[in-house]
């Protein structure tokens, strides 16, 4: 028996919850699979899953078995990508998971050049602004904003994206133009939900370096932010939408930006949308994965970039190498 092997089809089995599953990703058959799970625990002499037709779960000693060998597949390609001298040598599968609208709209066009760039990796972009399990899902990177930040996980801070005040000309015609936050609550608002917890999120603003929230009254709510922006565009309301989603509309003039920051004193400006690059673990951090990070970096709007800082939750959210830790704020 190939233990290796056999340790990767089990970790494989854990982390997609299925016999058929880890077969695909591994690109075997499921007989073949679960026939090296047999052999694999006749090695260990123990039961490492208990298997029914109708589920799966791991065994006690499989639980102990799997927090110890977990990483062995991503160190293994570790050590493989670390002696190869050629990028276009990546390969593989890669795994991104992303916020829906980032990833639709920032994410996904540069797909198209990465993949130019590393032909033998097979891509994945997975968009979702519910919860994040980088090991049942089996991702390889997730891109993440402050909300689906969680203990445990290894991030980075990758960029602030301005976020943009605007409403359609047709609305302010009609309910004339909002110049402070405070008057914002005398206007039509459209709200996003945020779906991996129910909540209205706030709208932020900095003044004099102070942070502060609007009072608002929302017209309209959805869970879907691309949905809101067409709301705004039709004349439903006022709309905070990140500059990527705004930027194309403002340019036609069907969006009109509101609340434009200066520099004179008492001034406002909306809080930026903050995104965060995040991986399982530090053996997560594997070659392509890196890759994919830099080739990102290198193509997002130089003004978002911020320095990279460690965030948050004392000894439980890491920073990818910074050596300290300090809280999100």
């Amino acid at each position: 028996m190939n233990l290796l092997a056999a340790i990767a089809s089990f970790i494989k089995v854990v982390e997609t919850g299925s016999i058929v599953g880890a077969a695909r990703n591994l690109g075997l058959s499921a007989a073949a699979v679960s026939q090296t799970l047999n052999r694999l625990e006749e090695h260990l002499g123990t039961r490492l899953l208990q298997r029914t037709t109708r589920r799966m779960a791991l065994t006690e000693n499989g639980a102990l078995y799997y927090a110890k060998v977990r990483r062995i597949a991503s160190d293994l390609e570790a050590a493989q990508m670390a002696i190869r001298t050629d990028d276009n040598e990546l390969q593989g599968r890669l795994c991104i998971a992303s916020t829906s609208a980032f990833g639709r709209h920032v994410v996904a066009p540069l797909i198209a050049g990465f993949a130019a760039r590393y032909p033998r990796l097979a891509l994945e972009l997975c968009t979702s602004d519910g919860k994040i399990n980088h090991i049942q899902d089996n991702i390889d990177l997730s891109l993440r904003i402050k909300p689906q930040l969680e203990d445990g996980i290894v991030a980075r801070k990758i960029a602030s994206v301005p976020f943009i005040v605007c409403a359609a000309p047709a609305y302010l015609e009609r309910a004339g133009i909002p110049r402070t936050p405070e008057d914002l609550q005398h206007h039509a608002c459209l709200g996003f939900r945020y779906p991996l917890d129910g909540r209205l999120l706030r709208w932020g603003f900095t003044r004099n370096g102070q942070h502060t929230y609007a009072a608002l009254t929302f017209s309209a709510i959805s869970d879907d932010i691309d949905a809101l922006t067409q709301m705004a565009i039709h004349g439903a309301g006022v709309a905070r939408l990140a500059e990527f989603l705004a930027a194309p509309y403002l340019e036609s003039g069907q969006l009109i930006a509101l609340l434009k920051h200066s520099h004179e004193p008492n001034e406002s400006s909306a809080q930026p949308l903050d995104i965060y690059a995040c991986v399982q673990d530090r053996a997560a951090m594997t070659a392509k994965v890196k890759a994919f990070m830099d080739y990102l970096t290198e193509h997002l709007d130089k003004s978002w970039i911020q320095a990279s800082v460690v965030i948050t939750r004392p000894n439980s959210l890491h920073d990818f190498n910074a050596p300290n830790e300090c809280k999100l704020i």
